[in-house]
């Protein structure tokens, strides 16, 4: 068989193909990035340094014993780096609402999610944007030699005083975490005997829900208080 009419036959077989036809050899892409030493091509995107940044996350949770034992647990097993946890009741009873603020790269913040959203007592998950409001409260206990400039700081940041024995002046302060730290580092100069911060809460603002599974549950909860209320007997009145 001559070459023409081989590469004649070729071009008549391809043409009766269905399907959509392929680049060619020299119009493919070629794979980029080295390879592991099992010989896998190693994703550049993998291998990227990503900075570090610091967010909140927001887990709506069951309300039972042992939630917070299990994500603590999870938190140690993967070496997240937690700034703060803390958890406590919604609207709703059979809830409670977990805030972790974590300092991660981008990877290590998108597993945090994955990883909460895989234990059964979680609800739902959602990373909170910049705009949400944020609240930590802290107690120091401040050694009161000045008085006037003790109680002069307390007034530059809203502190308010909880106890004032001889000595000593036991303040509440909050606010954000960085005016929560400034706070701190401004009582300092009297010298801070003894300090403890909860850590942050935080919910979405405005209308936003704080997680996607939230609306429904409130809603729920709304309508059955509005039901048990309308089917309620009546008081007896002074008549009867």
């Amino acid at each position: 068989m001559s070459r023409e009419r081989a590469e004649g036959g070729f071009a008549d077989r391809d043409a009766k193909r269905d399907g959509l036809t392929g680049p060619g050899p020299d119009e493919r892409e070629r794979p980029s990035g080295r390879r592991s030493k099992e010989g896998v091509r190693v994703d550049p995107d993998a291998e990227a340094s990503h900075p570090e940044r610091r967010t909140t996350i927001s887990a709506l949770v069951k309300h039972e014993p042992g939630v917070l034992a299990e994500v603590a647990g999870l938190v140690s097993r993967r070496r997240f780096d937690i700034d703060s946890l803390t958890v406590g009741q919604t609207t709703n009873p059979e809830t409670a609402r977990m805030t972790l603020t974590i300092e991660e790269p981008e990877p290590g913040v998108r597993q945090v999610e994955k990883q909460l959203e895989k234990l059964v007592p979680v609800i739902s998950v959602r990373e909170l944007g910049r705009d949400a409001v944020r609240r930590e409260l802290a107690v120091l206990k401040v050694h009161d030699d000045r008085p006037a400039a003790v109680e002069s700081v307390a007034e530059m940041f809203d502190a308010r005083t909880l106890d004032a024995e001889p000595g000593t002046v036991t303040v509440e302060v909050t606010g954000s975490s960085a005016e929560v730290d400034r706070a701190i580092e401004a009582f300092q100069r009297f010298g801070v005997r003894e300090l403890t911060r909860t850590g942050t809460a935080a919910l979405a603002r405005g209308t936003e829900w704080t997680t996607d599974a939230e609306e429904e549950r409130y809603e729920r909860q709304r309508i059955d208080a509005a039901s048990s209320h309308a089917t309620a007997p009546e008081a007896p009145t002074n008549d009867d």
